[in-house]
Protein backbone atom coordinates (compact mmCIF):
# COMPACT_ATOMS: atom_id res chain seq x y z
CA UNK A 1 0.00 0.00 0.00
CA UNK A 2 2.53 2.38 1.08
CA UNK A 3 4.63 1.31 -2.38
CA UNK A 4 1.50 2.68 -4.33
CA UNK A 5 1.20 5.53 -2.59
CA UNK A 6 4.84 6.47 -3.40
CA UNK A 7 4.05 5.56 -7.17
CA UNK A 8 1.44 7.95 -7.25
CA UNK A 9 3.23 11.05 -5.77
CA UNK A 10 5.85 10.94 -7.82
CA UNK A 11 3.38 10.26 -11.03
CA UNK A 12 0.90 13.45 -9.86
CA UNK A 13 4.30 15.29 -9.23
CA UNK A 14 5.87 14.77 -12.50
CA UNK A 15 2.00 15.89 -14.21
CA UNK A 16 2.26 18.96 -11.96
CA UNK A 17 6.22 19.91 -13.41
CA UNK A 18 4.90 19.39 -17.14
CA UNK A 19 1.45 21.38 -16.35
CA UNK A 20 3.51 24.34 -15.50
CA UNK A 21 4.39 24.53 -19.30
CA UNK A 22 0.54 24.51 -20.45
CA UNK A 23 1.37 25.85 -23.91
CA UNK A 24 2.58 23.82 -26.73
CA UNK A 25 4.69 26.49 -28.06
CA UNK A 26 6.42 26.78 -24.03
CA UNK A 27 7.52 22.63 -24.53
CA UNK A 28 8.52 23.52 -27.36
CA UNK A 29 10.81 26.29 -26.50
CA UNK A 30 11.82 24.02 -23.13
CA UNK A 31 12.57 20.99 -25.97
CA UNK A 32 14.59 23.25 -28.33
CA UNK A 33 16.81 25.38 -25.71
CA UNK A 34 17.27 21.48 -24.53
CA UNK A 35 18.65 20.39 -27.74
CA UNK A 36 20.98 23.77 -28.48
CA UNK A 37 22.44 23.39 -24.45
CA UNK A 38 23.28 19.78 -25.35
CA UNK A 39 24.34 20.86 -29.24
CA UNK A 40 26.72 23.19 -27.36
CA UNK A 41 28.45 21.23 -24.95
CA UNK A 42 29.40 18.19 -27.27
CA UNK A 43 30.60 20.60 -30.25
CA UNK A 44 33.76 20.32 -29.20
CA UNK A 45 33.88 16.41 -28.85
CA UNK A 46 33.58 16.38 -32.32
CA UNK A 47 35.24 19.43 -33.71
CA UNK A 48 38.35 18.78 -36.20
CA UNK A 49 39.94 22.09 -35.32
CA UNK A 50 43.78 23.37 -34.13
CA UNK A 51 44.74 26.93 -33.28
CA UNK A 52 48.53 28.30 -32.98
CA UNK A 53 48.37 32.27 -32.21
CA UNK A 54 46.46 33.73 -35.02
CA UNK A 55 46.74 30.43 -37.18
CA UNK A 56 43.39 28.21 -37.42
CA UNK A 57 44.15 24.72 -38.88
CA UNK A 58 41.10 23.19 -39.77
CA UNK A 59 40.00 19.62 -40.64
CA UNK A 60 43.37 17.86 -41.22
CA UNK A 61 43.02 14.42 -42.63
CA UNK A 62 45.00 12.12 -44.99
CA UNK A 63 43.71 9.09 -46.86
CA UNK A 64 44.74 5.34 -46.17
CA UNK A 65 47.28 3.87 -47.90
CA UNK A 66 47.63 0.49 -49.37
CA UNK A 67 50.53 -2.34 -47.46
CA UNK A 68 53.74 -1.72 -48.52
CA UNK A 69 53.11 2.49 -49.41
CA UNK A 70 56.38 4.55 -48.59
CA UNK A 71 54.37 7.66 -48.44
CA UNK A 72 51.32 9.51 -47.77
CA UNK A 73 50.07 13.16 -47.89
CA UNK A 74 48.23 15.52 -45.46
CA UNK A 75 45.96 18.03 -46.24
CA UNK A 76 44.06 20.94 -44.38
CA UNK A 77 42.95 24.61 -44.00
CA UNK A 78 45.22 27.46 -42.66
CA UNK A 79 43.11 30.69 -41.86
CA UNK A 80 45.40 33.38 -40.59
CA UNK A 81 42.84 35.52 -38.51
CA UNK A 82 46.01 38.24 -37.77
CA UNK A 83 47.27 40.96 -39.04
CA UNK A 84 50.71 39.80 -40.44
CA UNK A 85 51.54 37.13 -42.85
CA UNK A 86 52.65 34.11 -41.17
CA UNK A 87 54.46 31.20 -42.62
CA UNK A 88 54.00 27.06 -42.26
CA UNK A 89 58.13 26.39 -42.27
CA UNK A 90 58.05 22.82 -41.22
CA UNK A 91 55.70 19.58 -39.93
CA UNK A 92 55.89 16.36 -38.33
CA UNK A 93 53.62 13.10 -38.46
CA UNK A 94 53.64 10.06 -36.08
CA UNK A 95 53.82 7.82 -39.21
CA UNK A 96 57.15 9.14 -41.24
CA UNK A 97 60.61 8.65 -40.71
CA UNK A 98 60.33 12.69 -42.52
CA UNK A 99 57.62 15.35 -43.07
CA UNK A 100 58.07 18.15 -45.51
CA UNK A 101 55.53 20.51 -46.75
CA UNK A 102 55.38 20.53 -51.00
CA UNK A 103 53.71 21.55 -53.44
CA UNK A 104 52.58 19.64 -56.51
CA UNK A 105 52.42 21.88 -60.18
CA UNK A 106 51.75 21.62 -63.89
CA UNK A 107 54.51 22.78 -66.01
CA UNK A 108 54.04 24.52 -69.77
CA UNK A 109 54.96 20.70 -71.16
CA UNK A 110 52.19 19.19 -69.06
CA UNK A 111 54.21 17.47 -66.37
CA UNK A 112 53.30 17.58 -63.18
CA UNK A 113 56.04 18.07 -60.57
CA UNK A 114 56.53 17.91 -57.08
CA UNK A 115 58.88 19.65 -54.96
CA UNK A 116 59.60 20.31 -50.88
CA UNK A 117 58.59 24.43 -50.28
CA UNK A 118 61.65 25.60 -49.48
CA UNK A 119 61.22 29.07 -47.81
CA UNK A 120 57.78 27.63 -46.34
CA UNK A 121 54.44 28.34 -47.11
CA UNK A 122 52.78 32.29 -46.74
CA UNK A 123 49.62 32.46 -45.53
CA UNK A 124 48.84 36.29 -45.95
CA UNK A 125 47.34 38.23 -43.16
CA UNK A 126 43.17 37.48 -42.80
CA UNK A 127 43.51 35.01 -45.60
CA UNK A 128 43.55 31.35 -45.76
CA UNK A 129 45.49 28.67 -47.83
CA UNK A 130 43.88 25.31 -48.04
CA UNK A 131 46.49 22.44 -48.55
CA UNK A 132 44.60 20.00 -51.27
CA UNK A 133 45.08 17.12 -53.96
CA UNK A 134 46.88 18.49 -56.48
CA UNK A 135 47.98 21.46 -54.96
CA UNK A 136 50.21 21.71 -51.60
CA UNK A 137 50.12 19.25 -49.52
CA UNK A 138 51.97 18.10 -46.34
CA UNK A 139 54.55 14.56 -47.64
CA UNK A 140 54.77 11.92 -45.21
CA UNK A 141 57.88 9.75 -46.47
CA UNK A 142 59.49 6.59 -45.18
CA UNK A 143 55.92 5.47 -43.52
CA UNK A 144 56.48 3.44 -40.69
CA UNK A 145 53.32 1.78 -41.02
CA UNK A 146 50.06 1.90 -43.38
CA UNK A 147 47.88 4.44 -43.12
CA UNK A 148 44.68 3.19 -42.00
CA UNK A 149 41.08 4.39 -42.49
CA UNK A 150 39.44 5.40 -39.35
CA UNK A 151 42.71 5.26 -37.28
CA UNK A 152 43.57 9.06 -36.68
CA UNK A 153 47.78 9.74 -36.33
CA UNK A 154 49.37 12.78 -34.28
CA UNK A 155 51.66 15.53 -35.91
CA UNK A 156 52.84 19.11 -35.48
CA UNK A 157 52.85 22.14 -37.77
CA UNK A 158 55.21 24.35 -37.34
CA UNK A 159 54.99 28.16 -38.06
CA UNK A 160 57.37 31.20 -38.41
CA UNK A 161 55.47 33.64 -35.91
CA UNK A 162 52.85 31.17 -34.35
CA UNK A 163 54.69 28.67 -33.17
CA UNK A 164 54.37 24.73 -32.90
CA UNK A 165 50.79 22.55 -32.46
CA UNK A 166 50.40 19.57 -32.23
CA UNK A 167 47.43 18.31 -34.43
CA UNK A 168 45.71 15.23 -35.30
CA UNK A 169 45.25 14.17 -38.91
CA UNK A 170 41.67 11.81 -39.31
CA UNK A 171 41.91 8.87 -41.97
CA UNK A 172 39.78 8.65 -44.82
CA UNK A 173 39.26 6.01 -46.99
CA UNK A 174 41.57 5.29 -49.89
CA UNK A 175 40.53 7.34 -53.29
CA UNK A 176 37.35 8.43 -51.18
CA UNK A 177 35.68 11.62 -52.23
CA UNK A 178 36.15 14.73 -50.24
CA UNK A 179 33.70 17.30 -50.86
CA UNK A 180 33.43 18.30 -47.40
CA UNK A 181 36.72 18.93 -47.02
CA UNK A 182 37.44 21.46 -50.23
CA UNK A 183 39.48 18.43 -51.99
Amino acid sequence: MQGSQRAFTRASTFVHLLSRFRSFEERLGLAVFTLALLFAMTHPLWAHEFKAGDIEIVHPWSQATPEGAKVAAGYLTLKNHGNSTDRLVSATGDVAGMTQVHEMSVDANGIMTMKQVADGLEIPAGGEVTLKPGSFHIMFMDLKQPVKEGQPFKGTLTFEKAGTVEIEYSVEAMGGGHDDHGG
